[in-house]
């Protein structure tokens, strides 16, 4: 998956270092990245490739750092450009194509904290810790995360297989959908699954968990047992499509970026062996 960058490891603690000459740089413009790619492989430019001021830590892969700069314009050479982010998923998996997408959430989460949403005056970076604070009021934001569910349905050799309506990605997925305030990551399960097939399921089996960086989201990867009626009603207003599929109709998943293609992958040999968590 995309966080899956082994041997490499990434280190996400704030840290105030001055960025050295061969570290790299994360510039970001509105939803484009500069940035190259030679055979899929994305390339990101160092610090002494670009002059450029008020560079902020990112976070760390190995012992080389990533720093964000906001909005810069670069002139366009020696292969690098600016690239639109959406094109990312479809690059090769490495610790440059993840650096690329968590460095665009955090990019999301500065650009949009720049004024304090209890009494607008200027927010400031802490010097504590990774949060904006108001000066003037006291109030601190940290960066967004969305916790989320992926539930992979399944009655013996069959899958709930969904389309999103209205979205510019048209492959199947498996049911999701954001946790609520007040409600447990279990009841985010029960409740996405009858509001989108309006089918009910048992035997929640928690499998991983996926920092999906695209979308400021932390997943949270469920099977579950089909429990009673096997007939589906599709939420309109969010599904264009939503049914059953035999293992051997499950669409194959060549990207390995996803926990949503990573569990249809595992449905192909059957439902791993995974402690039942809830009734």
């Amino acid at each position: 998956m995309l966080q899956d960058i082994a041997p490499h490891i990434y280190r996400n603690q704030m840290s105030w270092k001055a960025p050295d000459a061969d570290d790299f740089v994360l510039c970001y413009r509105e939803r484009t990245l500069y940035c190259k790619v030679e055979d899929r492989n994305l390339i990101l430019p160092r610090v002494k490739d670009v002059a450029a001021d008020a560079l902020q830590y990112a976070f760390s892969i190995d012992e080389r750092a990533d720093y964000l700069l906001s909005d810069a314009e670069f002139e366009e050479k020696d292969g690098f450009s600016y690239l639109d982010t959406g094109k990312l998923r479809s690059l090769a998996l490495g610790p440059a194509l993840m650096a690329a997408a968590a460095g665009e959430s955090l990019y999301r989460w500065y650009s949009s904290q720049r004024f304090c949403g209890r009494c607008g005056r200027p927010m400031e970076k802490s010097k504590i810790e990774r949060a904006m604070v108001c000066p003037a009021c006291g109030n601190t934001v940290y960066p967004k995360i969305c916790p989320a569910v992926i539930v992979a349905i399944h009655d013996g050799d069959r899958l709930v297989l969904t389309k999103y309506k209205d979205r510019p990605v048209k492959h199947y997925a498996l049911v999701a959908g954001f946790n609520e305030i007040g409600e447990s990551i279990e009841e985010t399960v029960h409740r996405e699954v009858l509001e989108e097939t309006g089918l009910r399921v048992r035997n929640l089996r928690f499998y991983k968990s996926q920092p999906w960086v695209f979308t400021d989201t932390l997943l949270f990867g469920f099977f579950a047992e089909l429990d009673g009626s096997d007939k589906i009603t599709v939420q309109e207003d969010e599904l264009s499509e939503a049914g059953w599929f035999y293992r051997s109709e499950i669409p194959e998943d060549r990207t390995h970026l996803s926990l949503t293609g990573e569990m249809m992958e595992l449905i192909h040999g059957g439902v791993p062996n995974i402690v039942c968590i809830q009734p």
